[in-house]
């Protein structure tokens, strides 16, 4: 892993944060923590989410998108000099009901790096049901290296 500056993955959250589009805004992420070791990640109950009328079943889209999402939050903050990024495969296993009005809670990390793939794994479970994971995920995504940085690209205010 990349050794990368408290105030650079503090920077990285920040326009994580804000770059969100579609549904990833109406998810209102909270990142916890962020660390080149991996990030952890907080969805606040959305009963627009779930698909029973008692509202308490969250659809297992809304949990792949998560994953996604916070899987490209880890390879921005553990890889160094990423132009782009696309997630190439994503698995995830549903491991019980995602049955609660509790926060979602996701940990992901970036576990291994070449020149062109990232591969991740991460975990999802309801707020304080620790040991009771609803989820597991695995994704690889493809890098793109160039001359600019997304982070130096971002950081100037300009996406690519």
């Amino acid at each position: 892993m990349s050794d990368i500056t408290q105030k650079k993955m503090e920077r990285i959250a920040q326009m994580w944060n804000a770059s969100g589009k579609g549904l990833i805004t109406h998810m209102a992420l909270e990142i916890e923590e962020v660390s080149t070791e991996g990030v952890r990640v907080r969805m606040p109950f959305n009963p627009d989410f779930c698909v029973d009328a008692e509202q308490t079943l969250l659809h297992g889209g809304i949990l792949t998108a998560l994953l996604d999402s916070v899987f490209g939050l880890a390879n921005f903050v553990a890889i160094e000099g990423v132009s782009t990024m696309a997630t190439l495969d994503l698995r995830v296993d549903y491991l019980r009901p995602a049955r609660s009005r509790a926060d979602v809670i996701v940990q992901a990390h970036c576990f291994r790096q070449t020149r062109h793939i990232a591969f991740n794994s991460g975990s999802v479970w309801f707020e304080g049901h620790d040991n009771a994971e609803i989820a597991r995920g695995t994704a690889s995504f493809a890098l793109t290296r160039g001359e600019t940085s997304l982070f130096d690209a971002m950081t100037k205010g300009k996406t690519s």
